[in-house]
């Protein structure tokens, strides 16, 4: 487990470089992400390998929403305040990423 969660900070700390050294307005853990996935792609065992530490990661995942949760109690009040622009935040990402995930299936099926 300890090594399967060095690699995946290990890959977010080479994206978190990579961005700020560039300059780009990506957050860096998903640039850390895509290189995981560029890797595992080009070494076909790593993948078998980690798939039972990351299993038991995913098991655990909930965990990762409790900063979030104790974010909105803490700032609820800001929230109350700027209810709307929230609202339109969340519809709208959420229209798109249904509409990409439907292209990408549409596309994929071909």
């Amino acid at each position: 487990m300890l090594r399967t969660f060095s690699i995946l900070l290990i890959f977010q700390s080479i994206g978190e470089g990579i961005v700020h050294l560039f300059g780009w307005p990506v957050p860096g853990p998903v640039i850390g992400m895509l290189m995981l996935f560029l890797c595992l792609l080009a070494r076909k065992g790593m993948a078998e390998k980690l798939l039972p530490d990351v299993q038991a990661l995913l098991r655990h995942l909930s965990l990762l929403f409790i900063p979030a949760g104790v974010g909105i109690m803490v700032h609820g009040q800001r929230v109350l305040n700027e209810w709307l622009p929230l609202l339109l935040a969340l519809l709208v990402s959420t229209a798109l990423s249904i509409v990409v995930t439907a292209l990408c299936a549409k596309h994929l099926q071909k």
